[in-house]
This record gives structure tokens, C-alpha cells and sequence, in this order.
């Protein structure tokens, strides 16, 4: 997780001027926060075919011919997707790998960020990579890319089988995997999708498709014994590294661990279930009913519902406490541990748990400008741009990083100052 002990927690404003920029450059595009929130950086263009990146006013010393997906590692460091002679690699503060690719997309990161993963392609194979450490072996096809939190493991579906067009035959017989570290599965399966790596990273599960109509849950490349007529992605217990996964039985579904009936309660939907930090509850998105959506924690269902959606649902830290974002017609709600607060969004994203639980914050945007609720109280600052409010470590205070008018603002404010 992200260390934010070392952060500038006295209460008050920083201000960066961006208004200079729209002079300086030819345009400049969306902003990134530092986690800290002490520095703003964008992608910008110089001239035709030349972009460079500008962080709190100071261009990095290259230029490329394009630059994209502009991300902040969790430990602070400033990552872009370069491409220069027609080539791409990441860089990292200005210092990009030494290895060079014919394509590089999908950067993830490691919950402490010292360690980040991106997928590559060279020569029309397709592998991973960990710190410009590439896999050593490459393959066809490649998708559903996963990077253990510990930033120690990778892992991707791949094409072991050359396919040709329209051969239905050869697709039958299977022709796809799962490859953790680039190590590919001896097993092969129609499709492979869904993949879950366990915390250390040496287990590896997906979801797999045995035959056109036979679905089930594959660990470490051996599949669960019992078949279903579809599965949705498995979890890893991180108490017991059990594997859990929604299943379909007697057209209803329910949860099924290592290949066993684990809930007994069947749902008309069920899934993204999450376990709570340690493995000791059980939550998932479920429909109890068709177009009522809401969370059930250990398969007891919340009595509030939700007509079009429920997700980005997250626990507390201690494990006490689960918070959902759900939405009735073009509304968005935050909903905590079953009840639904009064103030409505126009969209809203994943909220955020103080460190003890007792409080939840989360980004909404409203009327075309943003703001943040805290405990369903409504910041009362308008912003143009925002991200997500980070609490202190003992939480009492939230950091708020936005964008108002030519001014980025990283602002501290106590959290009774909006919540009460």
C-alpha cells in the first residue's frame, strides 16, 4: 500500500499555476495528480509529431514522436507509454527502458509501486514484462493480463495452437491457456479468461472453457472436476488460498470454493465477490431478483436494491465494513454496510474507507463539476477536475488534489470540516 506517513499533512492550500501552459504548448492534455499531491504533470504537444511531458511547469529533456497513457506510480514516480522512431517502451521520470518494442500498453503497478508490469509486442508475439525484465517465451495471442499486488508475478491467457481462419475443428480441440510468468499451462482449453493470481503469486486461476458447452474454474492449470453451464472470474482466498468462484447451477447462481458448494443461497446474479482483507468475510454483487441489484456479505443480501447497477465495491481495512456505488435510473448513490445515502450523483467512483472505518469518503460529480461527500455530506467547493480524497494516516484529515479554473489546488482539510 501506498505510504502516506511521509506526506504534508498540515491543514491548508498549494496552488500550481497550469494557465501558463495553454500558452506554452500547442495543447495540453488531461492532468495527473501525484499521490502525494505535490505535483501535477500532462502529456503536451510542441509542434507536429512532437510531444514531451510537462510536470509542475518543467518539461521532461525528451520529445517523441507520441506519448500516451500518463500515470503516477503508487510510490510517486511519473510513467508514460513513449514512442519514438516507431518504436515504444515506458518511461519512468523522464528515463525510459532500455528495451524497445514494437507496441507496449496496459502499465500496472504494484500496491507500494516499485515494481511496475506492461504487456509488449515484438515481431507479432506477445509476452510481458516486469520492470524491462520481458518473459522468455512469446506467443501468438495474449490477453486478461494480471500483476500480483506484491509486483513479483504476471500472468496473461495465451494462443499455444496455430488456428487457422474458420477452422472450427481446430478451435474445438483447444488451443488456448494460461501462462504465469511465461510459463504456459500444459492443459488446453476453447477459451481461458478470468485469471486471479494469489497474493505471492504461485498460484495461478482462470476461468476455461473445456468444450462449447462445458465451463469451469482451472488452478494451476488442472481443472475443477465439476462443470457448469458458465462461471464467472475466481478469487483466491487470502486466509485459507482457497479458490472462489461464481457459479451456475439449476439456472441460479452461487459461489462454489474448489470446485464445492461454498454459499448455499442461489441468486438470479452473482459476482465480483471480494473477501475482506483477512479472508474472514465474503462479499459479492448479487440480483436477488431480476433488476434488483445490491451486496450480499457472507450470502446475506442488504435489503436496499438498486435498479440499474451495483459496483466498485470495496471493505474497510479492518474488514468491519463494505461500501458499494449503485444507481437507479441516471442517479449514482454511495451505499455503506446496507444504507443508501440521501445525496445523488450525476456519476460517482469507488469510495474510500478512512483507516479505522469509521468514515467514507468518495468523488462525485455533479451538474458538470466535481466535488467529494463524505459520510453523505456534501463538500460545498465546485471543482473542474478531481481525484479521489486520500485520508491521513490517523483520519482525521482528507487530501484533496484538484483543478479550478488555470489552478491546480492540493488542498488538507479536516474531515469534521465536511462531514459535520
Amino acid at each position: 500500500m501506498t505510504a502516506t506517513d511521509s506526506w504534508d499533512w498540515e491543514p491548508g492550500e498549494k496552488k500550481i499555476a497550469m494557465g501558463p501552459w495553454q500558452t506554452q504548448f500547442t495543447w495540453v492534455e488531461e492532468p495527473q495528480a501525484s499521490p502525494d499531491g505535490e505535483r501535477v504533470a500532462a502529456i503536451v504537444n510542441i509542434d507536429e509529431g512532437e510531444f514531451q511531458v510537462c510536470e509542475n511547469g518543467n518539461t521532461w529533456e525528451d520529445t517523441y514522436e507520441k506519448i500516451w497513457y500518463l500515470r503516477y506510480s503508487p510510490d510517486g514516480r511519473l510513467t508514460a507509454i513513449v514512442a519514438d522512431m516507431g518504436e515504444w517502451t515506458l518511461a519512468i521520470d523522464g528515463s525510459p527502458w532500455e528495451n524497445q518494442y514494437d507496441y507496449l500498453w496496459n502499465t500496472q503497478f504494484s500496491d507500494d509501486g516499485k515494481h511496475i508490469c506492461a504487456c509488449i509486442q515484438s515481431e507479432m508475439a506477445y509476452c510481458m514484462s516486469i520492470d524491462d525484465t520481458p518473459w522468455d517465451e512469446q506467443f501468438a495471442n495474449m490477453n486478461t493480463f494480471v500483476f500480483n499486488p506484491a509486483g513479483t508475478a504476471t500472468a496473461a491467457a495465451v494462443q499455444v495452437a496455430d488456428i487457422g481462419e474458420a477452422d472450427i475443428l481446430k478451435f474445438q480441440e483447444g488451443a488456448f491457456t494460461a501462462a504465469l510468468n511465461g510459463r504456459a499451462w500444459d492443459s488446453r482449453f476453447v477459451n481461458v479468461w478470468g485469471l486471479a493470481l494469489s497474493a505471492d503469486g504461485q498460484q495461478l486461476a482462470a476461468e476455461v472453457r473445456r468444450s462449447l458447452y462445458d465451463y469451469t474454474i482451472a488452478v494451476n492449470g488442472k481443472a475443477w472436476d465439476q462443470s457448469y453451464p458458465a462461471v464467472w472470474e475466481p478469487v483466491f482466498n487470502p486466509a485459507t488460498g482457497a479458490v472462489v468462484a461464481p457459479v451456475r447451477v439449476a439456472g441460479k447462481w452461487i459461489l462454489a470454493a474448489d470446485g464445492q458448494p461454498l454459499w448455499n443461497r442461489k441468486f438470479v446474479q452473482l459476482w465480483k465477490q471480494q473477501f475482506s482483507p483477512d479472508g474472514q468475510k465474503l462479499a459479492a454483487i448479487v440480483a436477488p431478483a431480476f433488476g434488483k441489484w445490491t451486496v450480499a456479505v457472507d450470502q446475506v443480501p442488504w435489503s436496499a436494491t438498486f435498479t440499474e447497477m451495483v459496483t466498485d465495491m470495496v471493505f474497510s481495512p479492518d474488514g468491519q465494513r463494505v461500501a458499494v456505488l449503485g444507481k437507479n435510473g441516471s442517479n449514482w448513490h454511495v451505499a455503506v454496510d446496507g444504507t443508501v445515502w440521501r445525496t445523488t450523483a450525476d456519476m460517482a467512483w469507488q469510495p474510500v474507507f478512512s483507516p479505522d472505518g469509521r468514515d467514507v469518503a468518495a468523488r462525485v460529480e455533479r451538474n458538470g463539476k466535481y466535488t467529494i461527500l463524505v459520510n453523505d455530506r456534501l463538500w460545498a467547493q465546485a471543482c473542474d477536475t478531481m481525484w479521489d480524497p486520500v485520508f491521513s494516516p490517523d483520519g482525521s484529515k482528507l487530501l484533496l488534489r484538484s483543478v479550478e479554473g488555470d489552478h491546480y489546488i492540493r488542498r488538507v482539510v479536516p474531515v469534521a470540516e465536511i462531514a459535520s
